[in-house]
């Protein structure tokens, strides 16, 4: 059996890592799987080094289509033109998706127009937020997936609901949780970490990217400023995505209790977090995340598609409305956070399920 691994972005990375661990396993005593793995480049990333592909142990892509920058449009029909040539010149029995990211459509949109089988992981997560381009590409792969591999059972019912036959949906559990629990005794404390005598539990990890929240000046100043004047100078350490970092030079804020850093690689920034007393973040993987190593975790959204993060895990949230940062801040300092539990089958053997599942499919 031969598949093509898509990525496009580096969380897609850390969610393809024990996909390709959990078939480097089951190949040991007879080949059962072979894979290439593609690089749309949809975002380029500096840190996209030899050293990060080594911190989670996979091999450098076998293809990098350089599809960077650009409009969602733009950027989409890129991925489509380059995907087509490469999949042309390297057909595959299945290619395989994840996440939700411009990549992930496009990969698979070209896959079916090529009668080509579509494996989609994450599937069936749901915002419900149309102005999210995550959830047009998540709606999209759905609609022409053929194998669809599950988080929860809320994303279950998702597909239920939009009439995806029972038979080609599996519960896995959460392939980013693989790469969490694998590497939880490899974390690496950041260089910083001892000169600023950062205290276990006594400082926030912040991260904000998402447009609503970084785009305009005004908004992002007042929600930054709100989190410092409510976090009783404890220090934060804010690893700024260059999409923030473009507002932020405008912003004119400084505190001694704010440290910018650049962005980190994957084991210092859980090293970070995991010992943190708290996380505030836009971002949806994190709330996973946070929630399997039981730190409290404040996101600044209206809705999120990973619903069992706030039900059953650490993650509450807290809208994008700068006035709702005080009373959450008080509930965290005053020690009255949710403890959270671990949703089911978050226990790292997610990937292997999907390779033991996509075996018996092609046998």
């Amino acid at each position: 059996m031969n598949i093509t691994l898509i990525a496009g972005a580096r969380p897609n990375f850390m969610k393809i890592a024990p996909i390709i661990h959990a078939i480097d396993a089951s190949n040991r005593d007879q080949e059962k799987i072979a894979y290439r793995l593609v690089h749309t480049g949809q975002h380029y990333d500096a840190k996209m080094s030899d050293s990060f592909f080594e911190q989670l142990r996979i091999p450098a892509p076998d293809s990098n289509l350089g599809c960077g920058g650009g409009t969602q449009s733009e950027q989409t029909a890129a991925i489509l033109i380059a995907f087509e040539k490469e999949l042309t010149e390297n057909p595959t029995d299945l290619v395989l998706v994840v996440g939700d990211v411009t990549s992930t459509m496009a990969c698979a949109i070209v896959a079916k127009k090529m009668n080509t089988a579509v494996a989609h992981i994450e599937a069936g997560i749901r915002s419900f937020d149309l102005t999210m381009p995550e959830e047009i590409n998540r709606m999209v792969t759905d609609a022409i997936t053929d194998y669809y591999f599950t988080t929860s059972e809320t994303a279950n019912q998702n597909l239920s609901n939009e009439g995806i036959d029972s038979e080609k949906v599996f519960f896995v559990g959460n392939v980013m949780i693989d790469t969490l629990l694998a590497n939880m005794g490899r974390l690496k404390k950041p260089i910083f970490h001892d000169q600023m005598a950062l205290d276990e539990k006594e400082y926030l990890v912040m991260t904000l990217h998402r447009p609503a929240n970084v785009d305009e000046g005004e908004k992002f100043k007042e929600l930054i400023e709100e989190i410092l004047k409510n976090s009783r100078e404890a220090h934060i350490i804010f690893p700024m995505h260059p999409r923030s970092a473009k507002t932020f030079s405008e912003l004119g804020i400084t505190s001694p209790y704010l440290t910018i850093v650049d962005p980190m690689g994957y084991l210092e920034f859980n090293y970070l977090v995991k010992h943190s007393k708290a996380v505030i973040t836009d971002s949806g993987g994190i709330t996973e995340e946070t929630t399997v190593m039981g730190v409290p975790c404040l996101t600044l959204r209206d809705n999120t598609e990973r619903p069992e993060t706030v039900t059953m895990g650490t993650n509450e949230l807290i809208g994008t409305n700068p006035k709702n940062i005080k009373p959450a801040l008080d509930k965290l300092f005053n020690g009255q956070w949710k403890t959270g539990g671990i949703p089911q089958l978050w226990d790292g053997k997610a990937a292997e399920r999907i390779v033991g599942l996509l075996i018996g499919l092609y046998e």
